[in-house]
């Protein structure tokens, strides 16, 4: 009995320790001992950043593998070999980065989703990547901003303070204001009596701000100005539409601008009229002669004359001696 009941406890010990065996196992190998373990990527980066073998390999922040390994491939690269579930698919414009878990967790290698339509990486397929600010260099980056701003603050306490030999700002300031003690007296005296002047409305200024009609005026003056402004740039782009039009040869100074015929008319016009003018003065044809020849004047009013003189004898006499009369009269 005691040696069956020996026997047993050694037997269950046994087993329990195969439990434990194959758990540890199954927890190192990630539960797959038996599964397809997926695809590899290859990943390359200038630094690792202390990545290490088994970090976890994640997109979108869901884990989906894990780096079998890291290595050296070349005198500037670095690489960590990533192994994928196979039921996820990368794709080919996807990008993987080395970032921080925390400022004292493990780095993991994060990979983004890229685009829909790109295909998806095959075995062995190297994934592109991109730099992400290091820990360790922005550290680095914060003590040389701290060195630079502890000598940007001495720099300004030296300059504000002094250095013993030379006098800082407050120094300067200082003196100059016990040098011109007087003046800024003198200074803060003109400028109460100015203020004082404005608040009882003496001079432009004050009128200004104390008279409301007189701001009202100003702003109506203001007003006009704008208008007037308005009217002048209106005045201008008309201005400039109609010389455009006359550039263009449009309308009658833009034809008689630029349109050869019509000047070549308006030549010969004005060479007719400077004909018939001096023909005029020449006292040739009609007109010329009734403006130039005194006798049809002289004709013309010995007519009239005789007229009236005719007029004047008709009298009371009847139709046939009125005819008569004015008959003799002119001729």
């Amino acid at each position: 009995m005691n040696n069956a009941q020996q026997t047993a406890r050694v037997g269950l010990f046994f087993l329990l320790g195969l439990a434990l065996t194959w758990v540890t196992f199954e927890t190192l190998s990630d539960g797959k001992v038996f599964k397809d373990r997926g695809y590899i990527l290859i990943a390359g980066f200038e630094s690792l950043k202390e990545l290490k073998q088994g970090d976890e390999v994640r997109m979108a922040g869901v884990k989906i593998g894990s780096v079998e390994q890291t290595r050296l491939a070349g005198s500037r690269r670095a690489e960590a070999v990533l192994r994928i579930d196979p039921k996820v698919e990368i794709r080919s414009d996807a990008t993987a980065s080395i970032v921080m878990a925390g400022l004292i967790g493990t780095n993991y290698i994060g990979i983004d989703l890229g685009t829909p339509t790109a295909a998806a990486l095959k075995d062995g397929s190297e994934i592109r990547t991109k730099v992400t600010p290091d820990i360790n260099a922005i550290m680095s980056e914060l003590g040389n901003l701290g060195q630079k701003l502890e000598g940007a603050l001495n720099s300004i306490t030296g300059a504000v303070n002094g250095d013993g030999k030379t006098p800082g700002l407050f120094q300067k300031i200082d003196k100059v204001v016990s040098d011109n003690s007087e003046k800024l007296t003198v200074t803060m005296t003109n400028l109460q009596d100015v203020t004082a002047k404005l608040n009882k409305g003496e001079g432009t200024l004050g009128r200004l701000i104390n008279d409301p009609k007189l701001h009202d005026e100003l702003v109506a003056t203001v007003t006009e100005i704008k208008t007037a402004a308005t009217d002048a740039r209106t005045f201008v782009t008309n201005a400039q539409a109609i010389i455009d039009q006359v550039k263009s040869g449009k309308g009658a100074l833009g034809a008689l601008v630029f349109d050869e015929k019509t000047g070549t008319d308006i030549k010969n016009t004005v060479a007719n009229l400077r004909a018939v003018s001096d023909k005029i003065s020449r006292g040739e044809g009609t007109f010329g002669k009734l403006l130039n020849d005194d006798t049809i004047y002289r004709d013309a009013q010995t007519l009239m004359k005789k007229a009236n003189t005719a007029i004047d004898g008709l009298g009371d006499s009847g139709p046939i001696t009125a005819l008569g009369v004015v008959a003799n009269s002119l001729f």
